[in-house]
């Protein structure tokens, strides 16, 4: 069996739904962990903007879970605490991945098993990092540099910045086209600026580098799935 990746975001609108879905973000775990052939699995939010800054979104929220096939991912992400999430959210999109590398941990833990057997196509990064305390502002400096440059990449599919716990637990993820466009991004201008002054200046406590095969989506985010414009390019 291959392992997949999924990636659910759901947006609220209105007190009411939005209310829930942050209290959720502690409901929801007991539920999470008792759900049938979840692996591992973390609850995030989001923040406003392109996705990249340290001020919630109380309107956003996404699930990150592991699965052993294709068939459970998609089963399982439509019952169940999942199911809640739906009814009450005004929109949701899910995308489904498959681990083509994996550097780092993630809570201790190693969750993505690498698939030797994939082919060319779209990609998504995954990075995921507990930052220190003490680096937080040089951190937090170098990201609107970083987050105007990925919204003007005209390469980029869908980004988003989520994250466990504010301004400390960040995750960012980002589609692509291929691996060119991709690297061409990592490599220059403010992010490459922000990745030797990570390795100099030890910001993380903990490191997580993904990137993924895209192997499908359900949904929509924005009125339409986010893989079309990979299609169109």
């Amino acid at each position: 069996m291959t392992q997949i990746v999924t990636l659910s975001f759901y947006r609220f609108s209105g007190v009411l739904a939005r209310a829930w879905a942050l209290g959720m973000m502690g409901a929801a775990r007991l539920p999470l962990s008792r759900t049938t052939d979840i692996g591992f699995w973390k609850l995030c939010g989001s923040g406003t903007g392109e996705g990249f800054t340290p001020v919630p979104n109380t309107a956003v929220y996404a699930i990150l879970a592991t699965w052993p096939d294709a068939e459970t991912a998609r089963k399982r992400t439509q019952t169940g605490v999942f199911a809640r999430y739906i009814r009450r959210a005004t929109e949701n999109w899910t995308v489904f991945l498959q681990t083509q590398t994996a550097r780092g941990q993630w809570s201790g833990k190693t969750p993505f098993q690498p698939d030797t057997n994939l082919t060319n196509g779209p990609l998504a990064a995954l990075t995921r990092a507990t930052i220190k305390p003490r680096t937080l502002a040089r951190f937090w400096g170098r990201v609107p540099n970083i987050s105007k440059m990925i919204g003007q990449d005209p390469n980029v599919a869908f980004k988003i910045g989520i994250g466990e716990v504010p301004m400390l637990h960040q995750v960012t993820f980002s589609i692509w086209p291929s691996e060119k466009a991709m690297a061409a991004f990592a490599r220059t201008g403010p992010h490459a600026d922000a990745i030797r002054a990570v390795r100099d200046e030890g910001w993380f406590r903990e490191e997580l580098y993904v990137r993924f095969s895209v192997h499908s989506d359900r949904g929509t985010w924005n009125g339409t799935s986010p893989l079309k414009k990979l299609e169109a390019a």
